[in-house]
C-alpha cells in the first residue's frame, strides 16, 4: 500500500499521545517507576499470546543472535531506560510538554547518524535542529505559565529526562533498525524487545529491593486499568507500529510523523487535564514541528 510508513507512523504518534495520558494519570497515583514496570508486564503478556496465536510460537526462537542481540539492546535503552526517564518526565512536566521534549528524537537521529554513519550535516538541518530546539525552549521558559521560573529545578529535571527519552527511542530506533533487516516480523521484533526491557527492569527492582513494593501498588484498579490501556496502545500497538514504519519508509520521515504527537496532546491537555495552553506555547510546539519536520526535507 502506498504510504503504509508514513500512515503507521502517524498511527503510531496518535498512540503515544493516547499512552502518555493515561501513563500520567496512572503515575499519579503509583508512581512512575510502577508504571514503567507495569506496563512491560503487561505488554508481555500481551504480545506472548499475540506471538502464539499468529505464528504458533511463544517466542521467536528462530530469530538468531545477530538480530536478537541488537533487539534486546534496544528494548532494554528504549524501554527500560528511555522510557522510565520519559515517564518521570511526565510526573514534573505533565504530559504535554514532556512528549513536546520527545521532538528531539528526529534531531537525535540526525546527530548520531552524522557521528556514527558518516552523514552530512548541511547548514538547512543545523538550521532545523535550531529551529526545533528553539521551539522547545520558547515553550518549556515561557510557555507554561510562568512555573519555570517559580520552580527551576523542577523543570530543569524534568526537561533533562525529557532529553534523555527522546534519546533512548533515537537509539532503539537505530538498534530496531538493524534488528529486523531483511524483513523480520514486527511483531517477533517487538516481543524480543518488550522481553529484554521487562527482565532489565525486574533485575533492577530486585537489586534495589522494591519490587515487591512495586508490585503492590499495583492493586490499584484505577492505575491498574489506566496502565493496562497505556500498554495497550503503546508497547503493544504504537510500538509494533512504529517498528513497521521504519520498515517501510525512512526511519527520518518516520521519527519526524512520530514526533506529532505534542500536537494531539494539545487539545487533550486542555479537555482531560485542564491546562491552560497559552498562545506562546502553541506556537512554541508549531515551530518546533516545522524544525523537526524540516530535518528530513532540506
Amino acid at each position: 500500500m502506498a504510504y503504509a510508513g508514513e500512515i503507521a507512523s502517524l498511527a503510531t504518534a496518535l498512540c503515544w499521545a493516547s499512552n502518555s495520558v493515561f501513563f500520567t494519570l496512572a503515575g499519579r497515583r503509583v508512581g512512575s517507576q510502577t508504571v514503567n514496570g507495569g506496563r512491560l508486564f503487561v505488554a508481555l503478556g500481551m504480545l506472548i499470546l499475540v506471538h502464539r496465536l499468529a505464528f504458533g510460537a511463544w517466542f521467536p526462537f528462530h530469530a538468531g543472535a545477530q538480530r536478537m542481540v541488537p533487539l534486546a539492546i534496544s528494548g532494554l535503552i528504549g524501554f527500560a531506560l528511555g522510557d522510565g526517564l520519559l515517564f518521570e518526565a511526565f510526573l514534573l512536566l505533565g504530559a504535554r510538554v514532556a512528549m513536546l521534549l520527545m521532538t528531539l528524537s528526529p534531531v537525535f537521529s540526525v546527530l548520531l547518524a552524522w557521528v556514527f554513519l558518516g552523514q552530512t550535516l548541511s547548514w538547512a538541518k543545523i538550521a532545523a535542529i535550531a529551529a526545533t530546539l528553539a521551539g522547545i525552549a520558547w515553550v518549556v521558559g515561557w510557555g507554561t505559565g510562568g512555573e519555570l521560573n517559580e520552580r527551576p529545578k523542577h523543570w530543569v529535571l524534568g526537561v533533562l529526562l525529557g532529553a534523555g527519552g527522546a534519546m533512548g527511542q533515537s537509539i532503539g530506533l537505530l538498534l530496531s533498525e538493524r534488528g529486523m533487516s531483511g524483513g523480520f516480523n514486527t511483531i517477533s521484533a517487538n516481543l524480543i524487545r518488550v522481553l529484554a526491557g521487562t527482565l532489565a527492569i525486574s533485575v533492577w527492582f530486585i537489586l534495589r529491593g522494591n519490587f515487591l513494593d512495586y508490585a503492590a501498588r499495583m492493586k490499584d484498579l484505577r492505575a491498574s486499568g489506566f496502565i493496562f490501556i497505556g500498554a495497550l496502545t503503546g508497547p503493544v500497538i504504537g510500538v509494533g507500529l512504529s517498528l513497521y514504519a521504519i520498515t517501510h519508509t525512512s526511519m527520518g520521515v518516520a521519527a519526524t510523523l512520530m514526533s506529532l504527537s505534542p500536537v494531539i496532546l494539545l487539545p487533550i491537555s486542555i479537555g482531560v487535564f485542564r491546562e491552560r495552553v497559552s498562545p506562546v506555547a502553541w506556537a512554541g510546539t508549531a515551530l518546533s514541528i516545522v524544525g523537526a519536520v524540516g530535518l528530513f526535507w532540506v
